[in-house]
């Protein structure tokens, strides 16, 4: 064969190999079935550390039937899903208000992808939500906060937590700033502060709200965020059935690399996790109450000037979905509630992938790695083209070093 007609091949061969990371729908949470594949909680606020229940909150977790009884979960005449705290009720000094903690049915190894759509997230004084991850037992496999902040705070926190030898390190695709610990095993756990505008708070909801993303691959953890104006068409033209490409969704807000956090030594199948606690050992901690909420009230505690009381300061402690929908690669499959042990990072399944810098434009800069402290990062994307395009690049020389003999 004439190398110059084996080069054309092999240029058009390169063409029509796979180049983008693409996931396949695992399960949409929507509509009217959105509550369908969650457990509920149903008990009070710490009741079990297993569980991954250790924020102290001044909350009662309801189950299914007081839940729906009490309007705290479920759809609105338009389709989206509210999770909300009971802002009607009054409760007595010493007392603990209704709210919400669901906990998937199903969980998700590496390999999957998480997209959560929402139109306003819970804010206000010893309001404490979360979007989260988690693997069983806690804390031993891991835990990811995709969304999560206190009180009156205007940037979302996205955050790791892990046993002892997780680390972060902050890459230079990562966009967002790293704070506080690079020890992901200590009480705050790695921590990365959103740096775009409207991320959480009240001007998230007056943005319209938007959408975060988390990949949870071999590579590494890495979480996007986009305000309502720049979700990228990939997903807003998605549906609840098609395969999703995140091939030209840019860098990640946070990045948490497997180089220095191996994935299969402290992450396992996650669980995915939706509550809203108050006051507890962040948001009602003295220190943080005070600075976050700058009407702390007359007393200054947390508890007494907001949980208790009649509630009306809740008007805002809720979520609005559009949907969540969770994906996964190619050979990849959930875990059932009846699996065993499946969060044992030998049950995770193997998968290609690919680092995150071959997975966009090369026309992309890359932002100056963020000082500070925190988190770890290096995006990949799931399957690609490598592989593909080596064997390509290899015939290509073959094909040089035959013309020149």
């Amino acid at each position: 064969m004439a190398p110059s007609f084996l080069l054309a091949f092999v240029l058009l061969t390169a063409n029509i190999l796979p180049s983008h990371a693409i996931y396949n729908v695992a399960r949409d949470y929507s509509g009217d079935q959105f509550f369908s594949l969650f457990d509920y909680y149903g008990n009070i606020d710490n009741a079990s550390i297993s569980a991954g229940s250790t924020t102290g909150g001044d909350v009662n977790f309801l189950d299914q039937a007081d839940a729906t009884s009490q309007q705290l979960a479920y759809v609105s005449p338009t389709g989206t899903a509210i999770v909300k705290v009971d802002n009607s009720s009054i409760v007595p000094l010493g007392g603990k208000r209704n709210s919400m903690r669901l906990t998937s049915t199903d969980a998700y190894p590496v390999g999957s992808l998480f997209i959560i759509d929402a139109s306003h997230l819970p804010f206000g004084c010893s309001v404490w939500p979360a979007v989260w991850t988690t693997g069983e037992p806690w804390p031993t496999y891991g835990e990811i906060d995709i969304i999560e902040g206190v009180n009156e705070f205007t940037a979302n926190e996205m955050v790791i937590h892990s046993q002892p030898g997780c680390t972060k390190t902050t890459p230079s695709i990562q966009t967002s700033k790293s704070i506080e610990s690079t020890d992901c095993s200590t009480a705050s756990g790695c921590v990365v502060q959103e740096s775009a505008a409207n991320s959480y708070g009240a001007a998230f909801a007056q943005a319209g709200g938007g959408v975060y993303a988390m990949q949870y691959d071999v590579s590494g953890i890495f979480i996007w965020f986009w305000s309502r104006p720049n979700v990228p068409a990939s997903i807003t033209t998605s549906s609840a059935s098609s395969p999703i490409d995140i091939s030209t969704w840019g860098h990640p807000s946070a990045a948490f690399p497997s180089s220095s956090c191996n994935m299969g030594q402290y992450f396992g199948a996650q669980k995915l996790v939706i509550d809203i606690t108050l006051c507890g050992d962040w948001a009602g901690v003295d220190a943080t109450y005070r600075a976050t909420c700058p009407s702390a009230g007359a007393t200054g505690v947390c508890n007494i000037n907001n949980v208790v009381g009649s509630g009306e300061q809740y008007s805002d402690a809720y979520f609005e979905f559009n949907y969540i929908r969770t994906y996964t690669m190619d050979g990849v499959n959930m875990f059932s509630t009846e699996s065993q042990n499946y969060s044992s990072p030998t049950a995770a399944t193997t998968v290609e992938s690919v680092s995150y810098q071959t997975a966009i434009s090369s026309t992309q800069t890359s932002p100056s790695a963020t000082t500070t402290k925190k988190k770890s990062a290096g995006m990949p994307g799931p399957r690609s083209s490598v592989s593909g395009l080596g064997l390509v690049a290899g015939l290509v020389i073959m094909s040089l070093a035959a013309s020149s003999l």
